[in-house]
């Protein structure tokens, strides 16, 4: 007889344990506050806020600009070889030189680490928080996309962005797979020293149509 591993014995034990708890007969309220608004200029600002908090950088622009403007974080960042989504609008890098990338299932994870940098769009963010909500969409990709590159250019369209948490949710479909970013990944667990680019980009910008 095999000997069950730790992991299989607590695994088991919740289980059991489970089993003979009590079903609820209670329903647990929802009474989240939602329906929350802002004007376009209080969330652009509380959002922008908030971003710049977290060490990332905001560049609003007119969307007739974006390809302009995402250009040029692309080259001032030296980013020569990107990558994108393959459903990313491709009008967005028309001003863009250097070369894309686009990315697919069948490309390896550790090789998009050869890329200078990323371009996605995103699902909705959070102005309250200072949250980006990519949800695996066409436009935005696979997790690993914005994850393993040192530079993430995101788009966002202010029309996009909400209030606070319970609305972006309202916004989101459970079933997708959801990333949240909030500024550049970061991390202070070793001797409370903030270190950046530890488990995703080590820098953020993000490009906010104003008008789309």
């Amino acid at each position: 007889m095999t000997t069950p591993t730790a992991r299989e014995t607590v695994l088991g034990r919740i289980r059991d344990a489970l089993a003979l708890a009590p079903a609820p007969d209670t329903v647990i309220p929802r009474n989240y506050r939602t329906g929350r608004t802002l004007p376009d200029g209080e969330r652009l600002a509380l959002l922008t806020d908030r971003l710049v908090d977290y060490r990332a950088t905001v560049h609003p622009c007119t969307a007739d600009r974006t390809a302009e403007v995402v250009a040029g974080i692309l080259n001032e960042r030296g980013a020569r070889r990107i990558g994108v989504p393959d459903g990313l609008d491709e009008r967005w890098l028309g001003a863009y030189d250097g070369e894309v990338r686009r990315d697919s299932a069948d490309v390896p994870a550790p090789s998009l680490d050869a890329l200078d940098g990323v371009v996605t769009a995103s699902a909705v963010s959070c102005a309250e928080t200072g949250t980006i909500f990519l949800d695996g969409s066409p436009d935005q990709g696979r997790r690993a996309l914005s994850l393993v590159p040192d530079l993430h250019v995101c788009v966002v369209d202010l029309s996009s962005v909400v209030a606070g948490v319970p609305e972006a949710v309202a916004r989101l479909v459970p079933e997708r797979p959801t990333t949240l970013i909030s500024g550049p990944s970061a991390t202070s667990d070793i001797e409370l020293e903030r270190v950046e680019g530890v488990h995703g980009p080590r820098t953020l910008a993000v490009v906010i149509r104003t008008d789309a």
